[in-house]
């Protein structure tokens, strides 16, 4: 057996670490070795022990989770997990918090519905796990999963025969798939785009809510427009759609328009957006007219739909492991058969550009 991953959680409610020990503590790869009220309380912990990852709340007492991650990263470089709630201000903080170097987020466990409570313990755990597989990237990739898993056949089902759709138009859309990691790898991207680059259909795991933050952050740094993803926004040159938080983006075409169509459902490969869902309506509703790209994540999520995209003509590229901080999603592509090209992240960008042209 391999050895348990242990944590550390971090946040200044009582109950919060009492659930988030219950969460993490049932599974049998992750061990609690410490919980903490805050900040200094988890410093005079690591003095005596050094976890495999931190979970950290963003809004304490005495010191900000923010500051403590910026201290952390700067004196003994920890996998961190940002345990935030769901307010517009921890949004933003979040997302600071990425740029600084977390390696995810995941919203603070509150009291709900059987269905939302079981969810919110695989998201918790799955990022726990990817967390400490970011640390130990060479490892081989944790990608068997325990719980009942979906395939994109609960959202949008195979075509029966040929797909006609994308017959008679040239114009270019481009899908991307991301997670753990995937944050900063999609601004890379994004930054490098001219202001007519061609249209884009992102889904990157990411909570409820926190999608907002994220999209605007970016609309601030690139020269095409980044946006959360509303239902029926079309897909259009120089713009790129976000699938919103807890809620499934499927690219839909009407004549030569390309739109994309917001809608509820199971998670798909264990996650919600599903990539595995974007890419299937592509391969659908594109075919040869997409690209496809699929970067740096924990799991399996994409694979399987990357491999129909393939298969319907589009061209697909995965980011190479080098440049990965978890090389789980374009490994399993890979492995799928999916994928024409292995690229760095640093060349992605052109090389769509180049197959858009």
């Amino acid at each position: 057996m391999s050895k348990k991953i242990k944590v550390m959680i971090v946040d200044d409610s009582a109950v919060v670490r009492q659930t988030m020990s219950e969460i993490l503590g049932s599974d049998p790869d992750i061990e609690v070795m410490a919980t903490a009220n805050d900040p200094f309380a988890a410093a005079a912990r690591l003095k005596e022990e050094i976890p495999d990852v931190i979970t950290l709340d963003v809004e304490m007492p005495r010191m900000d989770g923010l500051t403590f991650l910026q201290k952390i990263m700067s004196q003994h470089p920890i996998p961190v997990v940002m345990c935030s709630s769901l307010t517009g201000e921890g949004s933003v903080s979040a997302m600071k918090a990425l740029e600084c170097g977390a390696v995810d987020i995941i919203t603070k466990p509150r009291v709900g519905t059987k269905q939302f409570l079981e969810e919110s313990k695989m998201r918790i755990c799955d990022a726990v796990k990817a967390a400490a597989q970011a640390r130990l990237r060479k490892m081989s990739p944790q990608t068997i999963q325990r719980s009942p898993k979906l395939t994109a056949d609960a959202v949008l089902s195979r075509p029966a025969g040929s797909n006609k759709a994308m017959l008679q138009t040239t114009e270019k859309v481009v899908v991307i798939g991301a997670s753990t990691g995937g944050t900063e790898a999609l601004r890379v991207f994004l930054e490098m785009l001219p202001e007519d680059a061609p249209g884009i259909v992102i889904v990157q795991h990411m909570p409820e809510h926190f999608t907002s933050a994220f999209s605007q952050r970016l609309d601030t740094l690139c020269r095409i427009t980044v946006k959360e993803a509303e239902n029926n926004d079309t897909v259009v040159r120089g713009r790129a759609l976000i699938a919103p938080g807890n809620q499934h983006l499927l690219l839909k075409r009407s004549g030569a328009r390309y739109y994309v169509e917001i809608k509820d459902g199971p998670l798909v490969s264990r996650h919600r957006p599903s990539v595995d869902v974007l890419f299937r309506s592509a391969a659908r509703y594109a075919g040869k007219n997409a690209v496809g790209v699929i970067m740096t994540g924990m799991g399996d999520d994409g694979a399987r739909s990357m491999k129909e995209m393939y298969d319907a003509g589009a061209i697909t590229i995965a980011q190479d492991e080098a440049t990965c901080v978890v090389f789980g999603m374009p490994a399993e592509a890979i492995k799928h058969g999916g994928v024409h090209k292995i690229m760095p992240l640093q060349r992605i960008a052109q090389e769509v550009l180049r197959l858009c042209d």
